[in-house]
Parts: structure tokens; C-alpha cells; sequence
């Protein structure tokens, strides 16, 4: 059994003139969250679906388990993992609220991608020149982009691995992760990579959400 995840309890603090996290606003007629909620909705593979949302906003229609968020992304993941463990899921699949256009194909691919192995993240090859600097004003070197990917969700997750790793960390060293894979790598997993989908991208800054209101006008969803 496979049990889905979803983030939703960032204030989203880039995206303003709003009275509500963005992943609440209303998109062409309904909150922007219900359109990955129908994508793991229709995906045979997912069994159940936690939401980690603040109780405010936990008014979906569906049936649902909520969780509570936390101090930071990894607590919130951490939150909603020990709220499915009494379902004893075989996998977690990890998915950000604010990635609206995730697919059924998205959601299968990645779980198809974590056989195997102890998960699997959808990754973008990196097409840009990509420089590092440690104080922001001079480079300090040129990173070899060939080897560099951006990461997405739908991530999946071995439950008990991750749940294991979320148990045996710091509140601290939660608060500190980058990324959902970086604590699953550091403790020696093996996180396969798989496609991902150019279209599954992010709303973070108003201009992302005027983007996605111009898709929905287009082509309703």
C-alpha cells in the first residue's frame, strides 16, 4: 500500500495580497490544493491521503487524514508520516501542495522509479551555467552542471526508512534539511532518480500564480 502526502501547511510568505496561504486561494473555482488532490485521487497506486495543513483550513471535501504542520518542511513531513503509521503504508509519496500540475503519470512514475531502492525523486537536468560563491559577491567556483539536477515532487519514500530517520534526528537537524532526500542520502539510503516533468513547477511569487490562472483560463483543468 501506497499512502500520499501532501504539504500544505506553509504560509507562503513570497506570494502576497492575499488572506490565505497560497495553497488555499481559489483557482478557477476551487483552492489551488484540490488540483494535486485529484491527481492522487485518480492514481490507482495511492491508497490513502494525508494533508498536513492547519485546522483552519482543513474544510476539503474528501476523506482525508489531516496532520498538523510544523517549525519547518521536514517537521511537517515528520508530523504527517507519524499520523499514517497506524496504516503501516509500504510507501510514502511526498508531494507539495503549490506543485498544482503534478499528474497520475508523475505520481506512478516516481513509485515505479523506487523499486528496488529506498525511493525516488523526479529530477530536471540543470541547463544553465551554474556558479558557487560563499559570500554572494565573487565567485568561488564554476560547478560542473552535468552532474547537477533540480529536484520536484512527487518524492517516494520507503515509510518505515524515512519514518526511522525522522524518529532518530535532532529537531534542530530537521529544521536544517534541504531538500526531503538530503536526510534519506545522508544516512546512507539509495534514492533512485527519475524524469521529471517541466510542467510540474512550483508556485511560489505572484507572477507563478497569474501563470497557473492563465493555464486554467486556457485549458480548464
Amino acid at each position: 500500500m501506497n499512502a500520499g502526502l501532501i504539504l500544505a501547511g506553509g504560509l507562503g510568505t513570497r506570494l502576497t495580497g492575499y488572506d490565505r496561504p497560497k495553497q488555499f486561494i481559489e483557482v478557477g473555482g476551487k483552492p489551488l490544493i484540490r488540483y494535486c488532490l485529484g491527481a492522487y485521487e485518480q492514481c490507482a497506486h495511492i491508497s490513502l491521503i494525508c494533508v498536513v495543513a492547519a485546522e483552519k483550513w482543513r474544510t476539503l471535501p474528501g476523506d482525508y487524514i489531516y496532520a498538523s504542520p510544523g517549525r519547518s518542511r521536514q517537521h511537517s513531513i515528520g508530523s504527517g508520516l507519524l499520523m499514517l503509521e497506524k496504516y503501516n503504508p509500504e510507501r510514502v509519496v511526498i508531494h507539495d501542495a503549490a506543485r498544482p500540475l503534478v499528474t497520475v503519470a508523475d505520481i506512478g512514475g516516481v513509485i515505479s522509479a523506487a523499486a528496488g531502492y529506498d525511493g525516488a525523486t523526479p529530477v530536471l537536468a540543470v541547463t544553465d551555467t551554474v556558479y558557487q560563491s560563499l559570500d554572494g559577491k565573487i565567485i568561488t567556483a564554476a560547478l560542473n552542471r552535468d552532474t547537477l539536477f533540480r529536484g520536484q515532487t512527487p518524492e517516494c519514500y520507503s515509510f518505515s526508512k524515512y519514518l526511522a530517520l525522522h524518529r532518530n534526528l535532532s529537531d534542530d537537524r530537521l529544521a536544517a534539511s534541504r531538500g526531503s532526500s538530503e536526510i534519506a542520502v545522508r544516512a546512507g539510503l539509495k534514492i533512485a532518480l527519475c524524469p521529471g516533468n517541466p510542467a510540474n513547477f512550483k508556485i511560489t511569487t505572484n507572477a507563478d500564480l497569474e501563470y497557473f490562472r492563465e493555464i486554467v483560463e486556457m485549458s480548464p483543468l
